[in-house]
């Protein structure tokens, strides 16, 4: 699947940062590169994230990359967000899905309520 060369300039644009970065940060470092409005930043991050290259942090209003899964596994993702610095690190931890489903079974949540 090939990228479009804006799509490819925001991912890059994540790939360098270590932080989350909002659509307006991002729009703001590639100013120079020939965009101009939120817009165009909106639409690229939209399809990287529908790919799977970038994820929204709701929390930040922001997006980071996405860390390629290891091999043959797959897990719930989490985040940890550094308070102090905005660094963000993402895991995954295939056991989590087991100990999140039935800690709601055991709880009475139920998935997506």
């Amino acid at each position: 699947m090939s990228l479009t060369t804006n799509q490819q300039r925001v991912l890059a644009t994540l790939q360098q940062s270590s932080t989350a970065l909002s659509a307006y940060k991002i729009l703001e470092s590639l100013k120079g590169e020939g965009f101009k409005a939120p817009t165009q930043i909106y639409r690229a991050l939209a399809h990287l994230a529908k790919q799977g290259f970038v994820h929204r942090l709701e929390s930040l209003n922001a997006y980071v990359k996405c860390e390629p899964a290891p091999t043959g596994e797959e897990g719930t993702r989490a985040f940890a967000i550094c308070d102090s610095c905005g660094r963000v690190d993402e895991f995954m931890v295939p056991s989590l899905n087991r100990y999140l489903g039935k800690w709601m079974k055991q709880n009475v949540f139920s998935h997506g309520s």
